[in-house]
Parts: structure tokens; sequence; C-alpha cells
């Protein structure tokens, strides 16, 4: 039975041993440049489990788009054996309930459009938002929990998460 929690740091050594087989380049990617040597936004990170077997993650980070407070997802991993059992849609529906009970209004990524249209992302929303790094435009999404959280915004994404002081991956 597949279930999904808040993350623990005991999870720590597993998510990253899962995010090292599916996404071994993430270190690469402008979305990392975001996350790097921060904490997840606080309550906002979860972990799927088989068991004992920890199989998903997805964890949301707080940054300013624009000039406005919203939370950049990522990464959301499933393990190759599990995928295609619902385990990324119900990592992704528990994040955004959370994230919009605790009063976010906005929610940016960087993934596949077709996959991630079903939770409501769309372009639109990031269209005037610049990432610290190229990224492809059709791939850059966003999510508006709060009405017109986005609405006109431009500029650069920061990083305003607080810092990690513990965890330190070399990339």
């Amino acid at each position: 039975m597949i279930r999904i929690v808040n993350e623990r740091p005991a999870d720590i050594a597993g998510r990253e041993a899962l995010l090292d087989r599916i996404m071994p380049e993430r270190f690469q990617k402008p979305s990392e440049q975001l996350r790097a040597g921060r904490l997840p936004a606080r309550g906002l990170a979860f972990v799927a489990r088989d068991g004992g077997r920890l199989v998903g993650s997805v964890r949301l980070w707080n940054v300013e788009a624009g000039g406005r407070p919203a939370l950049l997802l990522g990464p959301l991993a499933v393990d190759c054996g599990t995928q295609g059992k619902g385990i990324g849609g119900g990592l992704m529906q528990v994040a955004l309930a959370r994230a919009a009970a605790a009063g976010h209004a906005a929610v940016i990524l960087v993934g596949d459009p077709e996959y991630y249209a079903r939770f409501g992302f769309t372009a639109d929303p990031a269209s005037g938002l610049v990432m610290p790094g190229p990224v492809d435009r059709r791939r850059f999404l966003g999510l508006e929990l709060g009405s017109n959280a986005l609405r006109g915004a431009s500029g650069r994404v920061i990083a305003t998460g607080e810092p990690d002081r513990v965890f330190r991956k070399a990339a």
C-alpha cells in the first residue's frame, strides 16, 4: 500500500538515492540553482512509501517570481519500478493541496506540459518570468492557487528559502 507522508530527516538518504537514479542530471538544471543550499518550504516536502521503501518524492521551495512570493515545485520523482501507479499524481495532489492550505498563492515549475496540465499548470502565468539559466519556455509553467497571483508578473525568479546549514551535495 502506497502512503504519502511528510518527509523526515531519516528520508534524506533514500530521497537522494532515488533522485540520483531517476535524475542524475538534476544538478545542471536552472531549477537546482534556486534549490541549492536551501531548505524546502516549511511543511512542503513529501515522500511516497510502499511499505518501508521510499518510492517517490516531491518538494516545494520558496522563491520570488518577478517580485511576488511563489513556490518552485521539484523535483518530482517516482521509482522506475512503481511508475504508472499514480504515485506522481498523488504526490502532486498532496503537495498542491497543502501549499494552498498554507496560504501560498502560486507555484511554478519547469517540466513536461502534457503531464502537469492535468494539475492546472500552463505556460501563461510564467510567461513574464525568467529563470536563472536557460529553459525551454514551453516547459516553464505556473499555477495560480490564489486569484491572479502571477498575473502580469515579470522578472527574475530568485530563491528566498531558508538556508540549509546541514546537508551538502556535491554537484
